[in-house]
């Protein structure tokens, strides 16, 4: 079983997902093979707050061409966690 450092890969932060902070959604990029409790587990013990929901999707690579070269970046997993009312995660905030 991965650790909770290797299931979260990295915290997303676009436009769309700081809109979804105010009402105590997350977004991050998760190993594929990793579960919904893996990874309600994973956000509770980094950032010690209470998981409330959490939604996943598979994200499929986009095609990319350089030239006459085409290829497809890599296919990953997002998830969408919901915090309990009053909880924050910092490394969003700044």
């Amino acid at each position: 079983m991965p650790t909770p450092h290797e299931i979260i890969v990295r915290p997303l932060i676009t436009e769309k997902n700081t809109g979804l902070m105010e009402y105590g959604k997350y977004s991050f990029e998760v190993l594929r093979a990793s579960s919904k409790p893996e990874i309600k587990n994973a956000v509770e013990t980094i950032f010690n707050v209470t998981v409330l929901k959490v939604h996943t999707m598979a994200v499929r690579g986009k095609m990319k061409r350089r030239g006459r070269e085409s290829g497809y970046t890599r296919d990953w997993k997002k998830a969408i966690v919901t915090l309990a009312p009053g909880d924050r995660i910092e490394i969003f905030e700044s």
